[in-house]
């Protein structure tokens, strides 16, 4: 057996170091193991294939132990490439072990133990044996990543000559090579300190398109996939010769060939579709037949042509007579298969059975951002906006399969061809809704729930038979049934809250509620989900039913595993957010807090799970405000040191970085945040708590993470801590302001973000005294409201900050007003009437009173942001009054009746009417 003492394994250590030390380093070929010590790592090798994990752990440390001396392996490229007496998966692993040393340690490997290694993994290429060809590959191209392409300038070459070979495994081993070479080194393949090899290779690659051998051809094919997206000159000039060869094996019985060759025809169709044009009605036919093909991994690749083709300009009209073909095969790709069935074993009550680890997902907390009162959340365009409230994506990367592919390409198709999709899918929706097979009846639910965005308006008319049909089947005797329709419903969720509660809103609620307390796990998943999108779309119109709602979800907070209480604990605070200070009701209090309380006090300051619950915390304080007070002195002290605790640990890891690893800032973050909402809805309730912590020192340390996350909740927390208890952060407004001068850089969105929006209720706070630190905040602001492409909120916020600059300081913001006053009228003319709206107007008009001419040569601009003011407080609608029959006055009658010929007739009826101009 392999060495389990330190005696023992220091003698295996010392015999593989002994060989190296007396062997003569230049003569590799020459290498001889020692039998013992072949016999131990042989063993070894063995038991690394045991999956049982102590095993594997006890291996991984014998491994290290091992990996301390170069001739190691020497040990290990000779079980892969010499030892053929050896089993082939003891010899693989050799190989895949050896594979991990190049990529960790090949810059330490002596010259003598590199030249080694390619030469025998050159050997390894023609090996008999495909798994060891494919190792063989596979450790070549590694030790090609590390930068070793320019260093072997013989191995591009070699390889060329081996696919030349007419033994048929020289040639798959050279080639599966390649292939991965292509994949991990394609820029440097196309650049001149290679003498730019593609120039070669991807004319030679075309003249195997068409070789006897299946692997061959799909490596073949494979090798110049690289390079579609990149579009180097070699591939370019061979365009059209590449099409050719795709068409000539497209109905290849391979299914790698086919399946490569579906995937070069959607990545040229998303870079090259020019190319494909002529060729378009042959290649949506050859799609349409390839999308139904027997195996799924090749009807998934044809699948993902569809969604391609959806944003391309030829879609509508290249498509459109195909709709009656496409839709069909489509709805048949979105059934469950049989193996998904078997996976899934969806019918079971599974309610009481705990999760695997495995089965929870990888979790994000997203930072706080500050949005501007008058919008509901992050506008179009903004790069940092949550993609994810689209179910039908959220899975996209884990688990993407042929059903997934399908529902995504009718979502997107739906949005090319919005109601004139109907015609065609509505009548097979009718008869397969009402279907005896109940896969047919699932995948039809999930149609209606994909093409719910892009054909909502002729979807209307048929919503007051589909609305309670579906609110039936949330009663479906099979659990996909009842979980698909929750989601569904979801996505007509707008549209249900906006009709009247007794017809859909009241049966909805009552039957999505016993959905989130169903017996099928995946049953709960989906119907709180779907609840908390509900609440979302519903808001305040839940109030009535608060009661009720919050029964349920208490009642499912003592049934739901693990991976179901994070979903739980999103559907809490969204309702919280939703509904606000209508939470704080006592009976509604009663019923939220001791449960949310009793998880928080087992849950250990290190436990992830903390995360989600210091989230839903968030949520629940801001709305409760003042019911929340008698909870929040624990949890504002043990948010204070989750933050100290997590900046020492970091502070220790800087010091010291091979002993201490860096914590996971994640605990800081949504720390600090569960802090702002505290400050946010307690207000001045906190002042005391406050004045008790160091929260202040801490935050400084925050506001200067080099992770931007930290900065952004820093930002903040501390614009809640300005607005709720300013007297605690005045002593520290010189230090505070040096650092948000210095993160309003737009790079980094949500950072710039709430740093704007921190400095405009720090102005509103210092008053005149602001006019100290101007120079560090408003050249930048001024360039950020010009910056094109500059995200919707940011502009917002930005906007805000300046006006409420001016309103403190108008004197010296006055003399910039031509610099930022077109893009500042035109940011706020776009939301509602609001307290931060009122501040910025005011300090433009105060702006304005000071430096009337700075804004002259703009003042149609500022005329139409007045008037998308719906009803101003009566001094600021005076103030508008002023300035424009000022304007008037100053330019007569007859000029400004010649300047109001150019407004549009809703604005000039609009000032006329309002403002008697």
């Amino acid at each position: 057996t392999c060495p389990r003492n330190n005696g023992r394994r220091a003698a295996v250590s010392d015999r593989v170091r002994g060989r190296a030390s007396a062997r003569a380093f230049g003569m590799a070929l020459t290498w001889q193991p020692d039998e013992g010590s072949l016999a131990q790592i042989i063993t070894l090798l063995k038991e690394s294939q045991n999956p049982d994990t102590e095993t594997q752990r006890a291996v991984e440390q014998k491994l290290q132990a091992l990996n301390q001396y170069p001739d190691f392996n020497n040990y290990l490229v000779f079980v892969f490439t010499k030892l053929k007496s050896e089993d082939e998966p003891t010899r693989a692993m050799a190989g895949l072990i050896l594979k991990n040393n190049v990529k960790v340690y090949w810059a330490s490997f002596p010259e003598e133990i590199k030249t080694f290694v390619k030469q025998e993994a050159m050997h390894a290429i023609g090996d008999p044996s495909p798994l060891i060809r494919a190792t063989a590959g596979t450790l070549i191209s590694t030790i090609a990543m590390r930068g070793e392409l320019v260093n072997w300038p013989e191995l591009l070459s070699t390889l060329c000559q081996l696919i030349d070979s007419p033994e048929l495994s020289e040639c798959e081993g050279a080639f599966s090579a390649l292939h991965k070479i292509c994949e991990d080194c394609s820029d440097q393949l196309d650049s001149d300190a290679l003498n730019r090899p593609l120039n070669i290779l991807i004319p030679k690659f075309l003249q195997f398109f068409r070789h006897q051998s299946p692997t061959i051809r799909s490596h073949a094919i494979g090798c110049v996939n690289q390079f579609i997206i990149n579009q180097p000159p070699a591939l370019v000039v061979n365009i059209l010769p590449f099409i050719e060869g795709l068409f000539a094996v497209s109905g290849d019985d391979d299914i790698e060939v086919r399946k490569n060759v579906c995937r070069a025809l959607v990545m040229l169709l998303e870079v090259r579709s020019s190319d494909l044009l002529p060729h378009m009605h042959s290649i949506i036919e050859y799609m349409l037949v390839r999308t139904q093909d027997a195996n799924e991994v090749v009807a998934l690749e044809a699948c993902e042509f569809w969604l391609t083709l959806a944003e391309q300009s030829i879609c509508l009209e290249a498509l459109a007579p195909y709709l009656d073909r496409l839709i069909p095969v489509l709805l048949s790709g979105m059934k469950y298969s049989e193996i998904d069935i078997l996976i899934l074993k969806a019918d079971i009550e599974d309610e009481n059975v705990p999760d695997k680890e495995s089965d929870i997902r990888p979790r994000f907390h997203k930072p706080k951002t500050h949005v501007a009162e008058g919008q509901d959340g992050m506008g179009e365009g903004d790069s940092d906006s949550d993609s994810d409230d689209d179910d039908l994506k959220k899975e996209a990367l884990s688990d993407w399969n042929l059903r997934k592919c399908s529902a995504a390409a009718l979502d997107v198709l739906s949005n090319v061809f919005h109601s004139a999709l109907l015609p065609v899918l509505l009548p097979l929706l009718k008869q397969n809704l009402f279907s005896h097979n109940w896969l047919v009846k699932e995948s039809s639910i999930l149609a209606l729930g994909a093409v719910s965005e892009g054909c909502m308006e002729g979807m209307v008319p048929h919503l007051e038979e589909l609305i309670p049909y579906l609110i039936e089947s949330l009663a479906d005797n099979k659990a996909l049934i009842r979980s698909i329709t929750c989601w569904t419903l979801s996505r007509y969720a707008h549209w249900l809250v906006g009709q009247s509660h007794d017809l859909y809103l009241k049966r909805l609620m009552s039957e999505l509620l016993k959905r989130i307390l169903d017996p099928n796990k995946r049953v709960q998943e989906a119907a709180c989900s779907a609840f908390a999108t509900l609440e979302e779309e519903a808001c305040t119109e839940l109030v009535p039913y608060l009661g009720d709602i919050l029964q349920v979800l208490m009642t499912a907070f003592k049934k739901y595993q693990a991976k179901n209480l994070l979903i739980l604990y999103d559907a809490i605070g969204t309702l919280a957010d939703s509904v606000g200070n209508h939470l704080n009701k006592g009976d509604h209090i009663q019923l939220l807090m001791p449960p949310l309380i009793q998880k928080w006090n087992v849950l250990k300051d290190e436990d992830k799970d903390l995360f989600p619950l210091l989230e839903c915390l968030s949520s629940v304080a801001t709305a409760l405000q003042s019911g929340f007070l008698p909870y929040c002195e624990p949890v504002f002290q043990r948010c204070v040191s989750l933050v100290a605790q997590t900046l020492h640990q970091t502070q220790i890891a800087l010091a010291n970085p091979e002993q201490f690893m860096t914590p996971d800032k994640e605990f800081m973050i949504v720390a600090l945040d569960l802090l702002s909402g505290l400050a946010e809805g307690l207000q001045g309730h906190i002042e005391q708590l406050v004045a008790q912590s160091n929260i202040l020192s801490l935050l400084f340390q925050c506001m200067q993470d080099p992770m931007p996350e930290v900065r952004q909740s820093s930002f903040a927390l501390l614009g809640d801590l300005t607005k709720a208890c300013f007297q605690h952060v005045k002593p520290c407004v010189g230090d505070f302001m040096s650092v948000l001068g210095r993160n309003l850089n737009p790079s980094f969105i949500s950072v710039c973000n709430n740093a704007t929006w921190a400095i405009g209720e720090l102005s509103l706070q210092l008053g005149a005294d602001m006019k100290s630190y101007l120079q560090l905040v408003l050249a930048q602001l001024i360039e950020n409201i010009n910056r094109p492409a500059t995200p919707k909120t940011l502009l917002e916020n930005t906007a805000i900050t300046i006006g409420r600059l001016g309103l403190v300081c108008p004197s010296d913001v006055a003399p910039f007003l031509p610099q930022f006053i077109p893009m500042w009228c035109n940011t706020l003319r776009n939301i509602r009437d609001n307290e931060e709206k009122d501040s910025a107007f005011r300090g433009v008009c105060a702006m304005i009173s000071v430096n009337p001419s700075g804004v002259l040569e703009h003042f149609m601009f500022f005329c139409d942001a007045v008037a998308s003011w719906s009803s101003p407080k009566d001094d600021l609608q005076q103030t508008f009054h002023k300035i424009l029959h000022g304007f008037k006055n100053e330019v007569g009658e007859q000029s400004w009746r010649a300047f109001a010929e150019q407004f549009p007739p809703a604005l000039k009826e609009k000032l006329a009417t309002t403002y008697h101009v």
